[in-house]
């Protein structure tokens, strides 16, 4: 009787510790991202010098170090390339670290993934390379690096359109789009390389009435 009574005690301790024993990883992992979205670096190193998964996922599949890079905080998000994290991971909706840091222009953490790896050919929810929405969104240096980083310029979406004419359909025409169409020709854009529908980068410019785009596009050989 005593036996079978220490044995269920052992059962229930068991089944006590075990549950604790999980709580306090995902209790770790859920820290480290808080302290990714607090750009809190020093917790970061702690964390993972205990027993934090670096590339643990929230329930929006997100790593900590693409919260980081949501908040654009850049001392947490360096903690955490330089201890390993993995630049590539997608989340639940196919944005990574690289992929998002293309696409917002935060560009020191887009420059510390391609120095850690970053996959040039990969792509978002929309098939597009970092380059296509950082060309619509009017990010200049961030269309530097990446073009000096050797990305494929003439990368077509799954809407059928290059970095070159989402910058002209889905730009303001001014300063800003006009330097990134000067980056994306000089880089050898295609100007002639036309959407889905048959419509060339310089109809588009016209019909928009953009006109030092337009300028740019003709000396380029645009048709």
């Amino acid at each position: 009787m005593l036996k079978t009574s220490i044995l269920v005690a052992f059962a229930f301790l068991a089944i006590a510790i075990f549950p604790l024993t999980a709580s306090g990883q995902e209790m770790q992992e859920i820290s480290l991202h808080a302290a990714a979205a607090k750009d809190d670096a020093a917790k970061i190193r702690e964390l993972l010098a205990g027993s934090a998964a670096i590339d643990a996922r929230d329930e929006n599949g997100r790593t900590a170090l693409l919260v980081a890079t949501h908040g654009n905080k850049i001392q947490a998000a360096k903690a955490l390339i330089e201890a390993g994290a993995d630049v590539n991971a997608k989340d639940n909706i196919q944005d990574s670290p690289y992929l998002y840091a293309g696409a917002r222009g935060h560009l020191e953490i887009l420059k510390m993934t391609l120095e850690h790896g970053a996959d040039l050919k990969s792509t978002n929810r929309y098939g597009g390379t970092a380059i296509i929405p950082a060309s619509e969104r009017g990010h200049v240096e961030t269309v530097r690096t990446l073009v000096e980083a050797g990305t494929e310029i003439d990368h077509v979406n799954n809407l059928g359109w290059t970095a070159l004419l989402e910058a002209i359909i889905l730009g303001d025409g001014g300063e800003r789009h006009q330097q990134i169409v000067r980056l994306l020709l000089a880089a050898g854009a295609d100007p002639n390389l036309a959407d889905r529908e048959g419509v060339s980068p310089l109809r588009h410019a016209r019909d928009r009435g953009f006109g030092t785009i337009e300028t740019l596009l003709v000396a380029a050989g645009a048709r």
